[in-house]
Order: C-alpha cells, then sequence, then structure tokens
C-alpha cells in the first residue's frame, strides 16, 4: 500500500472509490506470494512466546498499523513482551498549523498506537523526517544495537530491507541499518563499551520483514482473531493516518451525489471505522481469501538457523 495512497485519492472525484486497488507493484507482491513456497502462521493457543521480546519497529506512526499491526497484536496475545521503536520524527505527514504541531500530534498518536498494539515500552529516536539519507548509517545502527541488547530483543519486525521500488528514505534506510544492527548485537567485538554497562551482546534472532513493494513473501500470518484490534490500532492514527474523519467525508460526498456505501453505515463514527475495515485494510481481507483465511498480512520471514554442527553430530556421532 502506497502510505496515505487512501487518504489522498479517496476524496478526489473521479477516483472516489479507488483506493482499494490494487498497484502494480501489490499485485506483483501478491503474485510472489503465490508462486513462493509460503508458510501459513495460524494462531497458537496459550503462550508459546512467553519470555520473548519482540521489537515492533516503523520510521512513522502509521507504517506498522497498516502493514503488520494484526501480527504484532497476535505475537503479543502469544506471549511477547513488546516495544516500539520510531525511527523519525513526523514532522513532514499530518495535520497542525507548524512543523512543531504536526509533530507533537504524531508523538501523542504513536504512544496511543502503542497502548493500543500492547507493546509496554516506545523509544523514539527523532531523525527528520524524510531526511534519512544524510544520517549517519552508523549512528542508527549503534543506536539501535544499544536497544537490542539493553531489551534482549528477540524479533523484529519492521520494512523489508530488500523490498523493491521503495522510494521513501526513511523506510529503506531505517531496514537496512534494522538488519545490520540485528546480528552486530551479538558481536563481542561490537560496541564493547557496552559490556562495560552491564549489557551482553544479544542477537537478533526472527523477523518479520514487510514491503510496499515487490518482496519474496515467503510467509503469510493469519491476523483474523485479531483483525478488530488492527482497525482500532489505525484509528488511533488521527493527524497523519486513516482516522481522520475520511469515511465521514467519503458518506457526505456519496450523499451529495444522492449515493450511499451500506458499509459506512448511518453516522460518521461507523463511517469512519468502516473505512478503515472496508477501504484502508481491504488488502488483508484480499490475501486472507487467497490462503483460505478472513484476514491476513505477508512477509519475508527469516527465523533462526539451524545448527549445521548439531545435525553433523547427530548424523556422524558414534559411541566411545
Amino acid at each position: 500500500m502506497n502510505r496515505r495512497r487512501f487518504i489522498g485519492r479517496s476524496l478526489s472525484g473521479s477516483v472516489l472509490l479507488g483506493a482499494s486497488a490494487a498497484t502494480p507493484a501489490q499485485t506483483q507482491m501478491r503474485d510472489n506470494a503465490q508462486q513462493s513456497e509460503v508458510f501459513i502462521e495460524r494462531e497458537q493457543a496459550g503462550q508459546p512466546h512467553k519470555g520473548k521480546v519482540l521489537a515492533a519497529i516503523q520510521p512513522h506512526c502509521d507504517d506498522l498499523p497498516l502493514f503488520a499491526g494484526g501480527t504484532v497484536l497476535k505475537l503479543i496475545r502469544e506471549g511477547y513482551t513488546g516495544i516500539l521503536i520510531r525511527t523519525s520524527n513526523d514532522e513532514m505527514a499530518g495535520r497542525g498549523a507548524t512543523m512543531g504541531e504536526v509533530t507533537l500530534n504524531n508523538e501523542r498518536d504513536n504512544f496511543e498506537v502503542a497502548r493500543r498494539l500492547g507493546l509496554k515500552k516506545t523509544f523514539d529516536l527523532h531523525y527528520r523526517n524524510h531526511e534519512f539519507d544524510a544520517v549517519a548509517a552508523a549512528e542508527m545502527r549503534h543506536r539501535l544495537v544499544f536497544i537490542f541488547r539493553l531489551m534482549k530483543v528477540d524479533t523484529v519486525i519492521c520494512y523489508d530491507p530488500w523490498g523493491h521500488y521503495e522510494e521513501n528514505p526513511d523506510h529503506y534506510i531505517t531496514a537496512r541499518c534494522v538488519e545490520a544492527a540485528s546480528w552486530m548485537a551479538g558481536g563481542r567485538w561490537d560496541l564493547p563499551e557496552h559490556f562495560e554497562a552491564g549489557l551482553q551482546p544479544h542477537a537478533v534472532t526472527e523477523k518479520y520483514y514487510f514491503a510496499r513493494g515487490p518482496q519474496l513473501v515467503n510467509r503469510v500470518v493469519d491476523i483474523g482473531a485479531v483483525f478488530d484490534q488492527k482497525v482500532e490500532v489505525n484509528a488511533a492514527n488521527v493527524t497523519q493516518g486513516p482516522a481522520g474523519e475520511y469515511g465521514a467525508a467519503l458518506r457526505k460526498r456519496l450523499a451529495q451525489q444522492k449515493l450511499k456505501l451500506p458499509i459506512l453505515g448511518d453516522d460518521d463514527a461507523t463511517a469512519n471505522r468502516q473505512y478503515i475495515k472496508h477501504i484502508v485494510l481491504g488488502e488483508d481481507a484480499e490475501l486472507g481469501r487467497r490462503y483460505g483465511l478472513s484476514y491476513a498480512e505477508p512477509f519475508h520471514y527469516i527465523g533462526p538457523k539451524p545448527s549445521m554442527l548439531d545435525d553433523y553430530i547427530k548424523q556422524h556421532a558414534v559411541p566411545l
């Protein structure tokens, strides 16, 4: 999904109802998902991930809610303790009379997103919005290594560092720094001053990467049980996201044309929620149908690497 595409287009006359139409990049992404060997990750009973730590990482406060909010909610339900890391200050997107007001409004939304996702702590890195290509990658990487070690992060959810045709430097630079920091955090010679402060090497071993454009999708996560919660998470993004009365505005515009979308109901509050559910997040339902699910999210997943030495010993070791 093109960030804020549903906002920019939904109120623009000839493409009034075009917000849910797939872009060529999205169509290619889904085709890749079909062509690749895809594992369907279903809801697990109990709390099989209890004791593990998840870092949900986003450049902007609406990224995770749109692309991975359901997966974050699912993993938290299954026992993860979670943190939220936002890398930008969100100064260039959304409502406000000044850039400072926009920044503050998005910061408030971001805290509410974390609360609704069930994430216990928020780290804001506050890099300038859309200026990440001017940021020293090593600096961001070092800050992430510190957080990964401090919080003992096992799993990250973030933009795909290898996703194609991503135009926003905030997205791809964050993703590449996360990818590098994930393994560097496990090294004993990377930033050894951390160990003097009591930290220990701690590599991130599991990654869920999402993308706006084509990527190699090898995992589809069933989010049916938490989809309504995902809608509410997206409703927290009032400043720049889909919660800004767009459903109500669409309902009003249609009424002026003597038209009605039944899904939008008969009041503004219903219209806004239903707009998020059926239009903004419509692709979750479409992907779900392809895999026999009600709602789903696609990822390039990288899991813990099996030990070749352990396998070799099992196969070839003999008694003394």
